[in-house]
């Protein structure tokens, strides 16, 4: 499993490094929505994780090019702003979950699992 993290801060970036990594999956990691546009013209993850809140394009923007350009790719946004709003739009945009920052390990592990178990049914 391959799995894209978009992020401008390298503490979460390494902490989902670790969590992903304990999983036996393989990380790459964004650290804009243009970085991440431009990896995935090159690579294909099996699943994204975005965070909402980063600088000159959000991770709304990156879901909307992402929905035109990779359609099936599941998606779960992250945030430390979980208003309403937020999850409404992200949800509207295809996100398969949202999860609230700060997050556990375990929260993120179960919620990778979760989204990846739904996705790739055996």
């Amino acid at each position: 499993m391959r799995v894209l993290v978009v992020d401008d801060e390298p503490i979460v970036l390494e902490s989902c490094r670790r969590v992903i990594g304990a999983e036996g999956w393989e990380m790459i990691s964004s650290s804009s929505a243009a970085e991440a546009l431009s990896v995935l013209e090159r690579i294909a993850p099996d699943l994204l994780l975005i965070d909402v809140k980063m600088p000159v394009h959000d991770g709304m923007y990156l879901m909307r090019c992402l929905r035109e350009q990779h359609p099936g790719i599941p998606i779960v946004v992250m945030s430390g702003y979980a208003t309403g709003e937020t999850v409404k739009e992200a949800e509207a945009l295809g996100a398969a979950f949202f999860l609230p920052k700060p997050f556990t390990p375990d929260e993120l592990a179960d919620t990778l699992r979760s989204v990846t178990k739904k996705t790739f049914k055996a």
